[in-house]
């Protein structure tokens, strides 16, 4: 195995990758902010003001889908500086949107560009790692969280004092600022040699499960929809359900904060259990617990017991969707995971918008969140059932091993 894999400079790009991605991911976060506040300028339902919010992920399915091959052609520096730029465009579009339908194509446009701060990024750092590829991909896939736990509460005085149009204007200028010059950081590309070493390193027989490497993709793909359909309730409408309780967007904002710092710690968790358990058990762990605290908010409505089950929340949820890029590099073949990974985690970023718009569209219907809970619980009940079925069907191939020379 090259130097080049699990070195000193492999952690320090780690590193160094997990801010760009916390900075970069804050387009994810911004709209779920400003949702109430949309909803007050623009009027319509529930519904209607979730809708920029489902144009952000399926624009951040298709740049995770995309981006992901500019990667591979011009490196991870050049991809992430375009894609800053991209998003900076997308922010000044939506500062000046006169409609929520323009805004909702401005968050797509958003959306797009801050996907490569997530799959392309985590596809980069797993280049780097062999031994310790589980809790290096948790590390790199926390920015996603991170960017929810900051940025919502750093822009929430914003919001209350200038209005959501200035949250925009900010993140355009600071997304721009901060990713165009730090992305020259990740110029180095690793070289030839340690790629060839990493593939034979890493090379696995063919599983020993009743699908082959495409039915598996479809079956982990309809897997990653029905987790995330769950995922995206709280999510997505914890603001606006603390408005409707009357807790106000400030407390909302700070609950959202707490489930995904919780979402950091157990993407970290949930790394290392990776490494020993693999990622089918990790991902089982997460999904049965995120439907536990799905359950307890049902009773929840204090404002105490929210913030508790927030973090029960978090702390179940945060390692699912890097598992299924573990999942996929130890039940395909490595030359095929590229492709699979990309495709897999694209269909979890649909199931998020699908999961938004569904309970907004719910909440509309029946004036209330019950149902919606409710909602993603049966998906999520789905998203075990699917996951148990490649647990018991079989089990991984052996790790193929390069000869002593």
């Amino acid at each position: 195995m090259s130097d080049s894999l699990d070195s000193r400079y492999s952690w320090t790009r780690l590193i160094l990758s997990l801010g760009l991605a916390t900075v970069g991911n804050a387009g994810m976060w911004s709209v779920i902010v400003v949702l109430p506040a949309l909803q007050a300028d623009f009027g319509g339902g529930r519904g209607d003001a979730s809708l920029p919010y489902t144009l952000t992920m399926i624009g951040f399915a298709l740049g995770n889908l995309l981006i992901g091959r500019a990667v591979d052609r011009f490196g991870i520096s050049r991809a992430l500086a375009g894609a800053a730029l991209v998003s900076g465009a997308g922010y000044v579009a939506a500062a000046f949107s006169p409609s929520m339908l323009s805004l909702s194509a401005a968050q797509g446009i958003i959306g797009f560009g801050t996907a490569a701060f997530f799959g392309p990024l985590i596809a980069d750092v797993s280049l780097w790692f062999r031994r310790r590829r589980g809790i290096a991909v948790a590390i790199a896939a926390s920015g996603n969280y991170l960017a929810g736990a900051i940025w919502p509460l750093l822009l929430s005085g914003v919001l209350s004092e200038q209005g959501w149009r200035a949250v925009y204007g900010v993140l355009a200028v600071l997304v721009v600022a901060v990713i165009v010059p730090g992305s020259t950081l990740l110029r180095r590309r690793l070289p030839d040699t340690s790629l060839t070493a990493e593939a034979q390193a890493t090379s696995l027989t063919p599983r020993r499960v009743p699908f082959s490497p495409a039915v598996l993709m479809w079956v982990l793909s309809a897997a990653g929809v029905a987790c995330c359909v769950a995922m995206s309730m709280p999510q997505v409408h914890i603001v606006a359900f603390c408005v409707d309780l009357g807790y106000g967007p400030a407390v909302g904002a700070e609950m959202l904060a707490l489930m995904l710092m919780g979402g950091v710690v157990s993407r970290l968790v949930s790394g290392l259990i990776t490494d020993k358990l693999g990622g089918v058990p990790t991902l089982l762990i997460g999904s049965v617990g995120q439907m536990i605290g799905l359950i307890l908010y049902l009773p929840a409505e204090g404002q105490t017991s929210l913030y508790l089950v927030s973090l029960i929340f978090g702390l179940s949820q945060g390692g699912i969707v890097p598992a299924y890029a573990i999942i996929v590099r130890e039940y395909m073949p490595a030359k095929e995971a590229g492709a699979r990974v990309g495709f897999v985690i694209m269909a979890t970023i649909l199931g998020m918008a699908l999961g938004g718009w569904m309970s907004g569209w719910i909440y509309d219907m029946t004036g209330s969140y019950e149902l919606a809970f409710i909602n993603g619980i049966i998906w999520n009940a789905a998203n075990i059932s699917i996951m148990l079925v490649i647990l018991f069907s079989g089990r991984p191939g052996k790790t193929l091993r390069p000869a002593a020379a």
